[in-house]
């Protein structure tokens, strides 16, 4: 079985009359484990697509499975619960509290679960992410004090608090520069296969699609080409320690 499964996915906005068709018949298959790039134009619908996917929108018409799972019909709030068990999302724009600590950022997806999680335990588990990711000594430093690389490292951990089966990751590398940009990939190479976790990176860079062991285009809606990556860029190596989390910064 399938980890998502998509069968004919159609995605139509309806602007007053007019009707804006985005996707126009996606069907594609990712199975546990994999490290895909979707890779598209501003335009192309991989956004869409991706909202799709992580359960924040649903089609127009299709099906999508998600483990075997139809999910197509799902209410708003049969989504959300979704995704706070199973998915989790990194953005471009890092999206953190500003006035919080690096610790309670992560911390912070724990208050919205179902699962019972412990104020020590939600703390041990944040602290073991942080540290996985290169920040141990940058525990109580707010985003202010943290350069973009680390920022992003912040909001890596986070996606990952709810031990979610999928990981999204949406233009992850937009606001780092090229070294950083590195970094950032390299490590979503070493979740992947550390943890066994599913990521779908979604960009425009081809140079960030390298990074994935299958680049998914699409282009006007349509998937255009799919194909696996002989050799990925980056190396799935030894985790960064804290002092390259220190010296890792990129501007926004």
């Amino acid at each position: 079985m399938h980890l998502i499964e998509l069968r004919d996915i159609c995605k139509t906005y309806h602007m007053g009359e007019i009707d804006v068709p985005v996707l126009k018949g996606i069907s594609l298959t990712v199975d546990q484990g994999e490290l895909v790039a979707l890779m598209g134009a501003s335009g192309s619908g991989k956004t869409t697509l991706m909202n799709l996917l992580g359960c924040l929108d649903h089609s127009t018409s299709g099906q999508y499975l998600l483990e075997g799972e139809d999910v197509s019909g799902l209410t708003a709030d049969a989504r959300a619960l979704l995704r706070n068990r199973k998915i989790g999302f990194v953005f471009q724009t890092f999206n953190l509290l500003p006035r919080t600590s690096a610790l309670e950022n992560v911390i912070m997806p724990l208050a919205y679960t179902v699962e019972e999680v412990s104020d020590h335990e939600g703390r041990q588990r944040a602290t073991e992410l942080l540290q996985q990711v290169g920040l141990g000594d940058r525990l109580h430093h707010d985003p202010a004090q943290l350069s973009g690389g680390q920022q992003q490292r912040v909001a890596i951990a986070r996606a990952l608090i709810n031990r979610p089966q999928i990981l999204f990751a949406d233009e992850p590398t937009g606001n780092l520069d090229s070294h950083t940009s590195k970094e950032v990939l390299e490590m979503f190479q070493r979740v992947n296969k550390e943890k066994g976790i599913t990521i779908i990176l979604v960009t425009h860079d081809a140079a960030v699609a390298q990074h994935a062991k299958r680049v998914i285009r699409i282009s006007d809606g349509l998937i255009e080409n799919d194909a696996s990556v002989p050799d990925p860029a980056g190396v799935a190596g030894t985790p960064p320690t804290a002092a390259a989390g220190a010296t890792g910064g990129g501007a926004g």
